[in-house]
This record gives C-alpha cells, structure tokens and sequence, in this order.
C-alpha cells in the first residue's frame, strides 16, 4: 500500500489506527502483480486498517495486526451496513463487546456460518470456514471508529474526466435510453449499462465497491451511481457509449444519492448521504464538486439519547417543493432540507422513529413511505406540507427498496412493504380523502417466508411480485411469489427464477424485481458466488413464462438493477 493512501489518526492510548482513502480494484490487481485471478472482481478495501493493537483482556480472541486489518475489510464490506460502523446496531444487532464476549467464539461461529430466518444471511458461500471464524474474534474485540472525511479528502478524490463543455450537446447514440437498466455488478465493483430493449450490454462501466443504488437527473441524461465504499460516479448516457464523466468519494461508506427535481432546479445539485461520517454532503449536479457539507449527528428520537453514528439512509427529491428529503437512519428524525439558496440551507426536522431505511413515494408522489425497519414501522411524511402525516405499525423489520403503489377493489389505493424479519406483505391505505382506510394497514398477506428485499408492481401490471432474497432456504431464496392484485386471496404464485436461468453451482439468491420501460416485462437478477455464474432473468408480466436469460460471462454477482424511465418519474 503506498503511504500516500493512508492518513494516521489516534484514537485512545497506543490504538494506532490508519483509513485507506481510496483503492480501485485495479490498484488492487495492480499489487497483486495477477497472481490473484479473481483480485480483478474484488472489491475496494476496508476504509480502516490497524498498524497497532492493545491486546489486554483478550484471552482466545487475540488477532494480529495482520487479521485485525482482514477482519476489518470484510466487516466494512459485509456486515457494517447492518451492524453500524461502530458496531452500535441498526438493521442487525448491536455486537459490542458486552453482547458479544458472553456469546462466545462457536456459537457467534455457528450463527456466522447458518445465519437465521430474521434477516441474518448465511455467510458459508461468501467467507471461508477461517475467515468465519476470525469475525466471530473480531467482534468481540473492540471496536474501531475510521476518521472523519472532510472536504479536503472529499477535493482530493474529486475527478471530472469530461468537463462540461467538451461534453455532447444531443444524444450521441442511437439508444432508446429511456429503457436503459443499470445493474450493479456487486463484487466486480461495476455497473453494466443494459439495453432493455435488445438486451445487449451497451458497456461494462468501472465504479466503486458494491453500488448500492443508481438514480438518473430529471432529464434523464445523467446515472449517478454510489458504492457502499461512497464512492459516486456520475455517467452520462447521452455518449456513443455511456462512460463515466466525474467521481468523487464522500466519505469511507455510503449507501444513498439522489437528484434534485423540482422545477427550475431539474439536473442542477446531487446529495449523496454518508454511514461514514455520518453526514450529507450536496454537490454540483454536472460535475460532483462539493458545495456543502452537513453533519447528522444528534438525538435520538424519544430518548433523546445522544448518538455519534446517525447514519444517512434513503434520500428522495421532492415533486413538491426543492427540498430533498433525508432518513437519518439511527436518530429517527426526518429531514426536509431546502436548497433553493444552499449557501442558506434550511432544514425541516420531523420527528419519525428510529433505524429510518428505505422507502418511496406513493402513486401521487405527494406521500413519502418510509421504514423504520427495526421499530417496525412505516412513516409517512406530507411533503406539500412539509410534515409527518402518520406512522403505522407493520410487520417485522419492514424493506421495501421504494415499495409498491396499485389500486384495490376493497380498499382502494395502497402502498406495500414486505419484511425481512416474517413472510407478511403489508398494505397501507395511501388515499388520505378515504378516511376510513388512509395511513392503516388495511390488509396483511402472507408471502413465502421472511428474507425479503423488494415488492415491485407497476400501474400497467396486475401482478404483486415479493422477493425472498435473504431466507436461508434456498427453495425460497431462489424464487419469487407473485400475487394477483385482482384477487389477493387467491394462493400465490412461485416463479422459478434461479432453475430458470440455469446457471448450475451457487447459492443463485434471486434479488429485486424491476419493470422495464413499457411495463410489460420484469428482470431479476440471480446473484451467485464469484466463483459461479450469475444471470438476469427476464420474465413476461402477462404470462408469467421466461422471456429471456442474460447469462454474459461479464454479469459478475448482479444484484440491484434500475430501469432510466422508471427510476426518473418515481414509477414504482
């Protein structure tokens, strides 16, 4: 590792502690000299490396410099996001110390290995029977907190590789954009730009570690990506081939960005959200130069407790007025933050539940639905005027991705969640002029089990589709039921997904259906080891059959996808 990669700091008597500020996977390969053949596919590594450790009191959990600095990578990269930086708790439980030592070395192992039906993941198909074994160690040593990112790191990272006025005036291409699918490569540490329409890679684009999520400007041009390493690369479609144009990473992890969209400010700022630090930080929406920077840190909702680690979650542009609307995940609160004059930012704070997520707009796009997932509720926030509108109670650990809008018989318009922690689907009234079925969960299905990522319906469909991405029964976590929204009393249906694409070995998780352009087909992503073949599969809407198989060897452990049409006009 060159020098120039890390920045010292010290935290605490003689813990010395050093952040990787930024490696590619082709620096990585580069090290590696190609005596590694998958070190192409890996990932960026871990944002925090110890060069020291204080080894008091660790008595059969002792790890060396070497295995702490390992240990470190893969948790940043597999288990922060659930557990928190400072291993505090969020989604999954808290796994400081005094959690963590009275459990002990086998069975934190065997819960590791066999992971568990409340939203746990098996880890036996990602990590080696050591590498198991050195997390269920390094939990229960202490935990280290990576430096804060400000704007000089933010500067020093920051690349536009096409200025604006050496970019296309017109489309460049003769692409039906608007049907374009990006799709996150996980552990490649890419995104393949898809052509929805032929079904044909358009271009292999290199981006940070694990994208979390794709969003698209107002007009359309513009993907903006962010991996989970936070690091953003801005993509202009309107190229004879879709490339990156700017890149910045904002901070040591991530997992949120999106697009300012209401009129008059269409394409003109980014936000992107940190875990670490925890902060947003709004950006030039051409070129990614930082403009400001705010912090997160602060109170718990109700408690009132102090927390050094409000992580930011799902980020959504208002149809309302230009605010963008900000789930400070770990404090509960809500923020409604104005950016008609950032140098003047106002923010309102609303007053939500704790372990906010994800979530999106209802079929209106006045209503923002949003999980709280591990208080086990949805919020519902009235972005017209600015204020919660309700919070229901719902199943447990609600993941919605941007949930699913359609209209009933019963009960008329809803907007769903399915959970990771129970097999239900929960329907929320989400007309507030029906005051007998508004902001209430009106009708509660039963899906396959628990495990689920995403619900995706579309206005064209009259199908309910529920992925189980996450249920350690591999019968479940490669297939999806599908409702009929026409009759939801009626058994589900299960689609074969993972046997559809025919890939062979692998654990082949089938993740998050998306609708293509004209609503009539859906895609999902088969999401095996590195070591195996990965699809997406392509499904008919009406008749529920295969339409087609993406089996190019270059889709490397696919997971979440984004249709441009969809993803610009909110159409979920």
């Amino acid at each position: 590792m060159d020098a120039s990669q890390i920045k010292g700091f010290k935290i605490g008597a003689g813990l010395i502690l050093g952040a990787l500020i930024s490696i590619t996977p082709a620096e990585i390969l580069a090290a590696g000299k190609g005596k590694n053949p998958e070190a192409k596919y890996m990932g960026g590594a871990s944002p925090i490396k110890v060069s020291a450790t204080k080894k008091a009191d660790l008595k059969g959990i002792e790890l060396s410099d070497s295995e702490t600095a390992h240990a470190n990578k893969i948790f940043f990269e597999r288990c922060a996001g659930c557990h928190g930086v400072l291993r505090k708790g969020a989604t999954g439980k808290p796994l400081t110390r005094d959690k963590t030592r009275p459990l002990g070395t086998r069975y934190l192992t065997s819960f590791i290995t066999d992971g568990s039906g409340g939203g746990m993941p098996s880890f036996a198909a990602d990590l080696s029977a050591d590498e198991i074994k050195l997390m269920a160690k390094y939990v229960q040593n202490e935990p280290v907190a990576p430096p804060e990112f400000g704007l000089k790191e933010m500067n020093e990272t920051w690349k536009v590789r096409v200025p604006v006025a050496d970019r296309p005036t017109k489309k460049m291409n003769n692409y039906n954009i608007k049907n374009f699918f990006g799709v996150t490569l996980r552990d490649a540490g890419e995104v393949a730009i898809i052509d929805g329409d032929t079904k044909e890679i358009v271009n292999i684009v290199k981006t940070g570690y694990a994208v979390h999520i794709s969003r698209l400007s107002h007009s359309g041009r513009y993907m903006y990506t962010i991996g989970r390493d936070a690091k953003i690369d801005l993509i202009d479609l309107w190229m004879e081939k879709p490339d990156i144009v700017a890149t910045i990473k904002i901070g040591l992890e991530a997992r949120s960005v999106e697009t300012s969209k209401y009129k008059g400010f269409e394409d003109k700022y980014a936000i992107a959200g940190a875990y670490w630090p925890p902060q947003y930080v709004i950006m030039d929406g051409e070129t990614l130069e930082p403009k400001r920077i705010v912090s997160t840190r602060g109170n718990v909702v109700g408690t009132q407790e102090y927390h050094p680690e409000p992580r930011v979650a799902a980020i959504v542009s208002s149809h309302q007025h230009p605010d963008f609307i900000i789930n400070v995940k770990e404090t509960g609160k809500i923020l409604l933050v104005n950016y008609s004059d950032i140098n003047n930012l106002t923010s309102t704070e609303l007053q939500a539940a704790p372990f906010l997520h994800d979530g999106g707009w209802d079929s209106t796009r006045r209503y923002f639905f949003t999980a709280a997932n591990k208080s086990n509720k949805i919020a519902i926030v009235d972005s017209k005027e600015r204020k919660m509108a309700a919070i229901v109670d719902v199943g447990s650990i609600p993941h919605p991705g941007r949930g699913a809008n359609f209209k009933t018989k019963e009960f008329g318009r809803v907007w769903a969640t399915s959970h990771l922690g129970d097999a239900t689907i929960s329907l929320i009234g989400s007309d507030p002029s029906d005051k007998k079925h508004a902001w209430k969960v009106v009708k509660t299905l039963k899906g396959q089990g628990g495990g689920s990522l995403f619900i995706k319906t579309h206005p064209k469909s009259t199908n309910l589709y529920v992925d189980t991405t996450l249920n350690p029964e591999a019968k479940i976590s490669q297939t999806v039921a599908v409702f009929d929204i026409n009759n939801l009393d009626a058994p589900y249906k299960v689609l074969p997904i993972a046997e559809w694409a025919n890939l062979g070995e692998g654990t082949k998780k089938v993740v998050q259906p998306e609708y293509n352009e004209a609503g009539d087909e859906v895609w999902f992503s088969v999401w095996n080891e590195m070591k195996h073949r990965s699809a997406i599969v392509v499904v008919d809407d009406k008749t529920l059959t295969l339409k087609k198989v993406i089996d190019d060897k270059r889709i490397i452990t696919p997971t979440g996808k984004f249709n441009v049409h969809n993803t610009v006009e909110d159409v979920y």
